[in-house]
Parts: structure tokens; C-alpha cells; sequence
């Protein structure tokens, strides 16, 4: 584990019951506490479809019959090469994977195949919905992607809510370990913000779909964040870890330097980034 040099920031939810909305919506405010986000954004819009159009060959591949369900595929020179499935963020409510596609690019750089899938948003499908859209995704995966040159072992990774919904199927068969990017763990908090408005979770959604109330997956993930992030999502990743490392479940916290929830991404991007080794460690780490 790599030590964090920078003091631990309070997190906003031990005093939870004495914020107004306001505070509250801010706490979990990505996109507010990164003064140049909007211009991250349409950086890495415009390099994700600059790298689309570079890699046209399996793209918008149909997994479930809704709109949003489909993968693209980015295959590796060689088919048993590891896969990064790499889940997007957006707090389950935005975004698309098209959006994300220049983030194949380190993982592509050291030889793995891509796969990125998208799933419906809410309030259009519900947090339950969504989980099990992934799983979908998966089960397809597992079953044609050796057909489409995708037959190495599958490392779940996502970003944010994509980083949520990885650790939601850690448990899926067809993957060997994971890579959780800045994501969110406990969802009671956000039922209090305007993100509940479209997601509208259930008391039994936050039970079963919190991944720090759940029974620990015993398989690798490491867990990442930014030093600069917002406070409850540092507390979320080492929270997260401490569980698992409770129940002596492998994988590392990876705090990343000076990073915030956008530039973290820099790291799986860059051939050789943090992440990118992260990913190839923990493939690397089964044969050890």
C-alpha cells in the first residue's frame, strides 16, 4: 500500500444531520470542486472520439435489447491478452461510454484489450437496474468475446459511480480481479443530495447495493483515488480497503498524488500511468 503524504480531510458526513442541502449536494460536487472540469471534459470528449474513429472495427455491439446496453470493443494484438472492462461515471445518470474511449489508450499501450460497456441511465432504469445491466454485459462477454479476440482474463475497472458499480460485480465469474478509480461505497449519504432526485433509492436499495455493507469479494481490487477529491470519496476508497483488508481480501489503496476526480484518469490514460501498472499488478499478482 502506498502511504498518503497529504492529512487525512475530515469527511462532511460525521456531522451529516447538521448540513442543509446545500452543503450536502456540495460534499459529493465533482464537477464544483475542480475549477477547470468543463474544460477536462470536452478535452476528453474530443480525444475519446478522435480515438473511436481511429478504432471503428467493434463498436456499438448490442449486449440487451435497451438503447444503452451495447460494448465497445477494442481488441488486443493477441486474444489472450488480459481485457480492461472499464465502466464509466456520471453518478449513474450521465454520460455515455463513447465519452470515455481514450482512456483504452494506456491499457492498449501495454498490450490488453478494452472493453467498455454502457448501461441505461437513471431515472430511466433504477440503481438496481443498472447493477444488473453490468452483470449482463458481462455474461455476454464471457460468452462471445473470444469471438470477437477477447479470451484473456477480465479486469472490471470503473471510474466514480463506474468505480461503484465494479465493486457491485467483483463477484461475477468471468472476472479475476478489479481496479475501483474514485468511486462512491455507501450510497445512504446520497439519498440526502440532489443525486437521490433521479436515482430515488430505496431503503433496500441502500442496503443491498453499498458495497461497504456488503459480505467482502475475496478477489484483487485495488482501490484508487485522488489526494485532492472530494473528502467523502477519500474516506469511501479507504474505507472501502479497510473493510477488505479486515477480511484479508487482497489489493492495494492506490492514493494518487495531487490528483482530483478528473486528472486521475491521466494516469490510465498515459501508457505506464499508476493505474495502468495497477491493472497489469494485479494480473501479475495471480501467477506470483
Amino acid at each position: 500500500m502506498r502511504a498518503d503524504p497529504s492529512p487525512l480531510p475530515p469527511d462532511p458526513r460525521h456531522d451529516w444531520s447538521c448540513l442543509d442541502r446545500a452543503a450536502r449536494d456540495a460534499a459529493y460536487d465533482n464537477n464544483a470542486a475542480v475549477p477547470d472540469a468543463a474544460a477536462q471534459a470536452a478535452a476528453r470528449n474530443a480525444a475519446s472520439a478522435a480515438y473511436r474513429a481511429a478504432h471503428p472495427g467493434a463498436l456499438d455491439i448490442p449486449y440487451a435489447p435497451a438503447p444503452r446496453t451495447a460494448l465497445d470493443l477494442y481488441p488486443a494484438a493477441d486474444p489472450a491478452a488480459p481485457c480492461l472492462v472499464f465502466i464509466h461515471g456520471g453518478y449513474w445518470q450521465r454520460n455515455s461510454r463513447d465519452l470515455f474511449a481514450c482512456f483504452a489508450e494506456g491499457p492498449a499501450a501495454a498490450g490488453w484489450s478494452v472493453a467498455m460497456p454502457g448501461h441505461t441511465l437513471a431515472p430511466e432504469a433504477s440503481l438496481t437496474q443498472i447493477v444488473e445491466e453490468i452483470g449482463l454485459a458481462l455474461d455476454w462477454l464471457a460468452e462471445h468475446g473470444p469471438a470477437h479476440g477477447l479470451s484473456g482474463p477480465l479486469v472490471l475497472a470503473g471510474w466514480s459511480a463506474g468505480a461503484h458499480l465494479a465493486a457491485m460485480q467483483l463477484h461475477h465469474p468471468a472476472v479475476v480481479a478489479g481496479l475501483a478509480i474514485s468511486g462512491v461505497y455507501e450510497l445512504g449519504p446520497i439519498r440526502d443530495t440532489g443525486l437521490n432526485d433521479a436515482l430515488s433509492l430505496t431503503d433496500a436499495e441502500v442496503a443491498a447495493l453499498s458495497p461497504l455493507r456488503l459480505p467482502v469479494v475475496g478477489k484483487p481490487l485495488a482501490i484508487a483515488y485522488g489526494t485532492a477529491e472530494r473528502p467523502a470519496l477519500v474516506h469511501d476508497a479507504r474505507d472501502f480497503h479497510a473493510l477488505r483488508s479486515a477480511h484479508h481480501a487482497p489489493g492495494p489503496l492506490l492514493p494518487v498524488v495531487g490528483a482530483e476526480h478528473f486528472s486521475i484518469l491521466s494516469e490510465l490514460r498515459r501508457p505506464g500511468g499508476v493505474l495502468v501498472r495497477a491493472a497489469i499488478d494485479l494480473i501479475e499478482g495471480r501467477h506470483a
